[in-house]
């Protein structure tokens, strides 16, 4: 079935503007899918939080031919995979839950992983999602099928069967935190004491009474780090930097306040949306030089200031760069836990690792029985180390080796029907990711449904459209304080920023709110 609101490009697709209006849409999607228009059939990658909100409004949408792909045995995504001690979100519990399924109930103002993992399993009995769920399973590989206009995926099983299957459409929800970073320091693999990553936490190692080391001060170390020292016998911490570390705050609900979330639901709506609003005001920050900024840096000086002395130096508190260029971490026990007896703070980089500890620059060797990396994630390598080929056997890492970008963070030209979320430039330094999850996930059913009412197999993003998006992300990028000189996990090695989203978030609602369809190449029938 096709529809006569289009006209032909001279490339043979299909361009014109969008059927207007959402419940619109909603209407002529299911006119076409009654009178015989096949919905796409859409495999998910990754049954994290961007999976299940993309499988759900999918089906909410009438597209039920969803499959979502899950390399481990359950869901949850980083929720699941990082069970650290203290593991909790830093974005207050009551946003960070999706709009459409609110949870009137949250325990805490900062949820503990357990309990975002224990929302993540609902979403999957209050919605169905069971047989949408191919867990232990994990796509290796896509490739594009120019003559059947699908995607072949290359499939492994918790057995090493490979097999491949096809889809119209793949989302990648594999998000930019998944694959734990660990440097590649000299005599790393010499070390007789034990090893990890604070996302694949041992809990079968007792830390009580030992000699640990981390490397790595942020997000997760933040966390980790006081309930290790309140058992270990020592505990020495490799600090590249130091952070901005904000009070947290955090505090249980009262139960009267969980009731009456729960009986009165507008109530809790008005409180989610009073969190958005002022995190939301945290944008100006991250302007460059901002004055807030400039301010923000001399209140943290002047309060850190007076715990320099012998313990603790200057340069372990207080960061030299201005805030927000990293992230702004927050706790309420990092400070008391940096004056404690059994913690040193070492300033001087990690030179090399040998059988019983770690050598700084100074070489100076500190012996350890625990070393326990919270070095963060490869965050700038999108889809990696799966191989994406897209049309005339175009690699996507190739595409992509000076920097990832996409258009709207969603989209790659030369990919059609293969959308990303939380790709590249979209992730925040000041709000819930999960907003903007909630946006894509709404853009892309858009364009799933035009497709259907259009009659046509595929949508691939014009290389014209992609080059406008990319050279406003950048251009507005070079005003945040992200383009400043610190390292940061938001960019790549040359500076290039690919991981943040650089307006007000408020900005990428409305530019998703509905497809323009210039800026697509629809075609096939």
């Amino acid at each position: 079935m096709t529809s006569n609101n289009y006209v032909q490009s001279v490339s043979g697709g299909v361009t014109g503007a969008p059927v207007r209006g959402r419940a619109e849409r909603d209407r002529a999607f299911r006119a076409a899918a009654a009178a015989g228009a096949r919905p796409p059939r859409v495999a998910i990658l990754g049954a994290g939080a961007g999976g299940l909100c993309a499988a759900i409004q999918l089906r909410l949408a009438g597209i039920d031919s969803v499959s979502i792909y899950e390399r481990s045995d359950g869901v949850g995504g980083t929720w699941r995979d990082n069970t650290y001690p203290g593991a909790a979100c830093d974005v207050p519990s009551h946003l960070y839950s999706f709009s459409f399924a609110s949870k009137p109930d949250w325990s805490r103002k900062f949820a503990p992983q357990p309990e975002i993992l224990s929302y993540l399993k609902s979403l999957v009995d209050t919605y169905d999602l069971h047989d949408t769920l191919r867990c232990r399973t994990e796509v290796t590989d896509l490739s594009w099928d120019e003559v059947g206009g699908v995607w072949i995926l290359g499939l492994v099983d918790a057995d090493g069967r490979r097999t491949r299957e096809e889809a119209d459409v793949v989302v990648s929800a594999l998000g930019q935190l998944n694959r734990p970073f660990v440097p590649d320091i000299p005599g790393l693999e010499e070390f007789n004491g034990r090893v990890f990553h604070s996302a694949r936490w041992d809990h079968d190692h007792d830390l009580r009474g030992e000699r640990v080391g981390v490397i790595g001060i942020g997000a997760s170390a933040i966390q980790f780090v006081p309930p290790v020292a309140a058992m270990a016998r020592s505990l020495v911490l490799f600090q590249r930097s130091a952070n901005y570390v904000a009070p947290r705050g955090d505090r249980p609900y009262p139960s009267w306040l969980r009731a009456a979330f729960t009986r009165w639901p507008r109530l809790q709506r008005a409180y989610r949306d009073s969190i958005y609003w002022r995190l939301e005001a945290r944008f100006n920050l991250m302007r460059k030089d901002s004055r807030l900024g400039r301010m923000l840096a001399s209140q943290f000086a002047k309060r850190l200031r007076p715990l320099v002395g012998n313990k603790l130096s200057e340069e372990s508190l207080i960061p030299d760069y201005p805030p927000g260029c990293k992230r702004i971490l927050i706790a309420d026990d990092w400070y008391p836990t940096l004056l404690r007896s059994n913690v040193e703070v070492v300033t001087d980089a990690v030179e090399r690792i040998t059988p019983s500890g770690v050598v700084t620059a100074d070489g100076q060797e500190r012996p350890l029985d625990t070393l326990i990396f919270g070095t963060g994630f490869t965050s700038t390598e999108f889809l990696a180390p799966m191989r994406v080929t897209g049309r005339n056997g175009i690699d996507l890492n190739e595409v992509w080796k000076d920097g990832a970008a996409a258009f709207l963070g969603l989209s790659v030209p030369g990919f059609p029907n293969l959308f990303m979320l939380y790709g590249p430039n979209t992730n925040l330094g000041h709000n819930s990711i999960l907003f903007m999850i909630e946006q894509q996930v709404g853009y892309m059913v858009q364009m799933l449904q035009e497709e259907v009412i259009r009659g046509v197999r595929s949508a691939d993003v014009r290389q014209a459209a992609a080059e406008r998006f990319d050279d406003d992300v950048q251009a507005a990028a070079a005003n945040t304080v992200w383009a400043e000189g610190c390292h940061s996990w938001y960019k790549t090695d040359d500076g290039r920023i690919t991981n943040n989203w650089t307006g007000h978030t408020t900005a990428y609602r409305r530019r998703l709110a509905a497809p323009d369809l210039n800026d697509w190449e629809l075609a096939g029938s």
